[in-house]
């Protein structure tokens, strides 16, 4: 009779314990480094955080990392910007119910002396064939970041293969590339919501923007529960649900650095 209440007790904790694992499982969140640098997540996830019971644990890379860690089952959802590399992402069966979140655009940007004369154009295929002349530094992610994608696109509408002791490849993220242009007087193309948070350390002033190529859309996507089962699906869809959601979206709208808005909630538009 005793081992048989022992027995009884063992499996009422074990059931216990895993019904409260699967309400406050952890979600893994890879995601761009505009939305860490710029402060938004900060001012986002800890209000889902408390709503939900749950810790969302982010680690901030470059689009095409976050999304090699949702490849991996790595992460549960990811949260980037580069909607073809988004697209073959869910086409390919890696992702599923891909949302719009929101949007900003890209400029590029540069020092007060501006050397190449690019201030207030709003050509930025024009700007990137003269800045391929080779006649002032241009710092690149090269990270194969959103950003990074979205730069070769301009050279190669440009038609221009960049190379030269004028061209510096970084391997790094947004905040660090936008230091080394300032440090070293260069270009570079910057989504706008982390020039927003480094402009004052850095100096570097907006030369170009206002193109309509210049558009930045922000994706949120679950990871396929269907190619790696552990993953925390339910907990993917909730971040997921509340992003989007008014609250989430209102929250998106009201952050402002400096005073500026930096990012536009775009869901279900």
């Amino acid at each position: 009779m005793k081992f048989a209440t022992l027995w009884h007790s063992l499996l009422l904790c074990a059931l216990f314990a895993a019904t409260q694992s699967s309400f406050a499982r952890d979600i893994r969140l890879s995601t761009t480094t505009s939305t860490e640098n710029s402060g938004l997540l900060k001012a986002l996830l800890p209000v889902f955080e408390k709503k939900h019971g749950v810790k969302v644990h982010v680690i901030s890379v470059g689009t095409g990392k976050a999304l090699e860690l949702g490849k991996n089952g790595d992460v549960d959802v990811v949260l980037v910007h580069a909607r073809p590399s988004e697209d073959k992402f869910v086409a390919d069966g890696h992702g599923v119910n891909r949302r719009d979140v929101m949007y900003n655009d890209f400029i590029l940007v540069g020092s007060q002396e501006d050397p190449l004369g690019l201030r207030g154009s709003r050509d930025v295929v024009g700007a990137f064939l003269k800045m391929g002349e080779g006649r002032a530094k241009f710092i690149s992610r090269g990270d194969n970041s959103g950003t990074d994608q979205m730069e070769k696109s301009y050279w190669k509408a440009a038609g221009v293969a960049p190379k030269g002791a004028w061209f510096v490849s970084a391997g790094l993220g947004m905040g660090e590339v936008l230091t080394m242009a300032g440090e070293m007087k260069a270009y570079t193309l910057s989504d706008r919501a982390t020039y927003g948070a480094y402009r004052a350390k850095t100096g570097l002033d907006i030369l170009v923007q206002g193109d309509p190529k210049m558009f930045n859309p922000y994706g949120i996507i679950a990871v396929n529960p269907k190619k790696y089962p552990d993953i925390n699906f339910d907990g993917a869809m909730k971040l997921i649900e509340w992003i989007t959601s008014k609250e989430g979206q209102n929250l998106i709208a009201g952050f402002k650095v400096n005073g500026e808005q930096l990012f536009f909630p775009s869901a279900g538009k």
